[in-house]
């Protein structure tokens, strides 16, 4: 999936409309059920979003195990998603390599919630930081 084409161009204020935060993840079971290997996640993105449900086909690079304590990022305005069994409430971002997918994470520790916020070079006027950018990030479809 790494040499995917490009998705078509969107307007910044379309950018603007995602909502991604980071979290930590509580808990991570095994989710047999999926029709892709999968691992279902419950997610604490702090005390105004709560802890989010959400299903992610990461199991070429994780296990529960390795998963629980992680910080990860998410989009939290996206509408809820029936995945089997699972009610996912929460997009979890990956980027492909050769193998599978590897999540996307603060390169340090954030507080829960933390909206990402743009690049630099998609500043307002004069460099001034847009009010509530979010991250650019390679996503993977739910199981």
């Amino acid at each position: 999936m790494a040499d995917a084409a490009p998705a078509p161009e969107i307007t910044f204020d379309d950018f603007l409309k995602v909502d991604i935060r980071v979290g930590r993840v509580t808990r991570a079971e095994p989710f047999p059920e999926a029709r892709k290997p999968a691992i279902k996640l419950w997610v604490d993105f702090g005390p105004e979003i709560g802890e989010r449900r959400s299903s992610a086909q990461i199991t070429a690079h994780y296990t529960p195990d390795t998963l629980v304590g992680r910080q990860v990022m998410g989009v939290v305005n996206f509408p809820p998603r029936q995945i089997g069994p699972v009610r996912s409430e929460v997009l979890i971002l990956g980027a492909y390599d050769d193998s599978g997918v590897v999540l996307i994470a603060p390169d340090h520790e954030v507080p829960l919630g933390a909206a990402q916020q743009g690049a630099a070079a998609l500043a307002g006027p004069r460099g001034a930081a847009p009010p509530s950018a979010a991250s650019a990030c390679a996503w993977h479809s739910p199981a």
